[in-house]
């Protein structure tokens, strides 16, 4: 298969690349940055900008057809969400939410006409449950996933895949972006909510990029995918707490186990 992954240029993104090819799949690995994609195991590189309609174009034009695409380009900035500046939040949902649907609309009427694709977006255990100072990253995955539900509803009809792919804590994980700390009011919840993740993951530590990777590549071979996975003990022990629990008592269980006063 020829497929395409946008953030490919470090963390899951490369990971991604190096498994497909592996798998023995043709990868073009495309990112923001075209000099991120120089160690990229790949058979094509290309920039890449996903909120600029242009460069959508001119990338999938030098791809040729593809037979999936892996919507894995994203930034996340931290902080509360009074004063959160809109233009940073704006951003955001451009890379993490209209970026994906940018690329969907359009590989979507081609893979119509001739009756398959497969569409792997990368969501994050944030788009199921948000978490203080992560709510802008948060909302862009809600909605990231809300795209995803209502494409996979219209678009499986015409024998196009959609698969929301929802890690945990991952290590290497994002590039990291200047947080908006806000007023000095929260200072405390800064402090309470530093090295959460860690308390969440245990002893094990953080998934690896790899196996989020092995999980995006099982879920472009094998048909029988759902249509959501998620990867990393932690992602699947948080989400079957909170499928269990109503939200006070989720509440509860997350300001126990994390020791939030706040």
């Amino acid at each position: 298969m020829r497929i395409l992954i946008t953030g490919a240029g470090r963390a899951i993104g490369a990971a991604t690349a190096s498994v497909l090819t592996a798998r023995h799949h043709q990868v073009v690995a495309t990112a923001r940055d075209l000099d991120a994609l120089d160690e990229v195991d790949a058979a094509q590189r290309l920039p890449l900008d996903v909120t600029d309609a242009e460069s959508v174009r001119g990338a999938l034009s030098a791809a040729g057809e593809l037979d999936a695409i892996v919507n894995n380009a994203a930034i996340a900035i931290s902080g509360p969400l009074e004063g959160f500046p809109l233009d940073r939040l704006r951003e955001m949902f451009e890379t993490n939410c209209l970026g994906p649907l940018r690329l969907v609309q359009a590989v979507a009427p081609g893979w119509r006409a001739r009756g398959s694709g497969v569409i792997v977006n990368v969501s994050s255990i944030q788009g199921r449950i948000a978490t203080p100072l992560e709510g802008p990253y948060a909302a862009t995955k809600f909605a990231l996933e809300a795209f995803s539900e209502t494409l996979h509803y219209e678009l499986s009809h015409f024998g196009i895949r959609t698969v929301i792919i929802q890690p945990g804590y991952t290590a290497p994980g994002m590039k990291p972006s200047a947080p908006h700390q806000g007023p000095a009011a929260y200072g405390e919840l800064w402090d309470q909510w530093s090295g959460t993740a860690e308390t969440v993951v245990g002893p094990a530590g953080r998934t690896r990029p790899e196996v989020v990777a092995h999980a995006i590549a099982d879920a472009i071979e094998d048909p029988a995918t759902p249509l959501r996975v998620p990867v990393g003990a932690d992602a699947e022990l948080v989400f079957s707490i909170r499928a269990a629990q109503d939200d006070a008592t989720f509440e509860a269980t997350m300001r126990s186990t994390l020791r939030i006063t706040w």
